[in-house]
């Protein structure tokens, strides 16, 4: 056959290894998750503490004890993978919330929420690239091109519609929900998949033989159009959150009702799980040594410029949130339509946070499947990190909006 038999042992013993540190890495990782649900639950009454900081903080607690037991050469079990991030991860969580979401709230809103996710993010976009630009140069950070600038001002312009979802509760505070989550998404081609699949379950009436077979199709298209968006360089994004709208007005009711109660609570545990998963990881590969080994010979500049960030985006998401709500409110004659000046510091707060979304750019820019041997990218990658964790933790440890508006009053 051409090869000795010692070869083929050989070939199949480091194959064997290797599926052994898979298994391994999935074992561990799922019992993460299993402890995330668990921990959560016990703290679900303490409105201080949710889900995502419990998976964040498990996440870093497991990559310190990883960094400990390996001598301090990792602090992961699994790479980081924004193809998996985009493809599998983000999915099922925008198409769950635009399934879920208040249609009649949304689109009440819809122009307000087009104001700040366009022009609002644009404001965002200019201060925070032009803002670096000038900054990093005064702080001696000088390593980056145009390009760079402008590419940090994308990354944190837009808010993480991952995290709103953990901080802001739409039945509790619905406007506050709709305009700075439909922000966030619309930032990031609508979806006709969603009625072409309800044609097809009204016609074809899937459920007289199996709920699966609706079920798994209204799965599968969903996901249909978030790949074709991304096929034809559209935003994947965009289009499964308003497949899920679709979807929810329109498939939802052809189904029978076991499927209607399947349909809204499997996509809403694949949501879940991708959730937690997306924050256990984000706080596992924070204290992965290999980018921080790269700015620890200048420590000074790493925090600069994380504090530069961490300004930038204050300052341009305040730029855009006082003002544009002051114009909007100028074009609103009823009083309880007007956006009061308490819900748009609720607006400017709880849109702060950049989380899992943020990382994924960062890496997809800045290093190379989760690695970066330039310093100049790994300080971008340690401070895009900083950003992160101080925004997320920040928001997550402040009561909820609903909450902090009873304090403000």
């Amino acid at each position: 056959m051409g090869l000795s038999v010692a070869h083929v042992v050989m070939k199949l013993g480091i194959r064997a290894d290797a599926d052994q540190v898979t298994i391994d890495a999935t074992t561990l990782f799922v019992a993460l998750l299993c402890a995330c649900i668990v921990i959560g639950h016990l703290l679900e009454e303490n409105r201080w503490f949710n889900e995502s900081i419990t998976s964040l903080l498990i996440g870093l607690g497991t990559g310190t004890i990883i960094l400990l037991t390996s001598g301090g050469r990792s602090s992961r079990v699994l790479e980081f993978d924004e193809q998996l991030f985009f493809i599998y991860l983000l999915p099922p969580i925008i198409f769950n919330a635009g399934f879920q979401v208040k249609k009649k709230q949304f689109f009440r809103n819809f122009m307000t929420i087009m104001l700040f996710g366009v022009i609002g993010t644009l404001i965002s976009f200019a201060i925070i690239a032009v803002g670096a630009s000038q900054l990093f140069k005064k702080l001696n950070i000088a390593f980056l091109e145009m390009g760079d600038y402008l590419a940090i001002g994308a990354i944190l312009s837009a808010t993480d519609s991952v995290c709103t979802l953990q901080v802001l509760n739409q039945d509790e505070t619905p406007l506050l929900y709709s305009l700075v989550f439909g922000e966030g998404v619309v930032n990031d081609a609508t979806s006709v998949i969603g009625l072409l699949s309800a044609y097809i379950i009204k016609k074809l009436y899937f459920g007289r033989h199996s709920t699966d077979r609706e079920v798994a199709l209204m799965a599968l298209m969903a996901y249909l159009s978030y790949v074709m968006a991304e096929l034809f360089d559209l935003s994947g994004i965009l289009t499964v959150f308003f497949c899920g709208i679709v979807m929810s007005h329109y498939t939802w009711h052809n189904v029978t009702e076991s499927s209607r109660v399947s349909t809204k609570h499997g996509f809403a545990t694949l949501s879940f799980i991708a959730e937690i998963f997306i924050f256990v990881y984000v706080g596992m590969d924070a204290l992965d040594m290999e980018k921080w080994s790269f700015v620890s010979k200048s420590p000074g500049k790493s925090i600069g410029a994380s504090s530069v960030l961490l300004g930038l985006v204050l300052v341009g998401r305040a730029a855009f949130v006082f003002p544009l709500s002051f114009l909007i409110n100028l074009s609103k004659k009823s009083h309880s339509e007007k956006i009061e000046f308490k819900q748009q510091v609720t607006i400017w707060w709880a849109g702060l946070m950049r989380g899992a979304v943020s990382m994924a750019l960062a890496y997809n820019k800045f290093a190379n499947s989760g690695h970066t041997q330039v310093p100049g990218n790994a300080v971008m990658i340690t401070s895009t990190i900083t950003v992160v964790l101080v925004s997320t933790l920040e928001n997550k440890n402040s009561p909820r909006p609903s909450v902090l508006m009873i304090i403000m009053q």
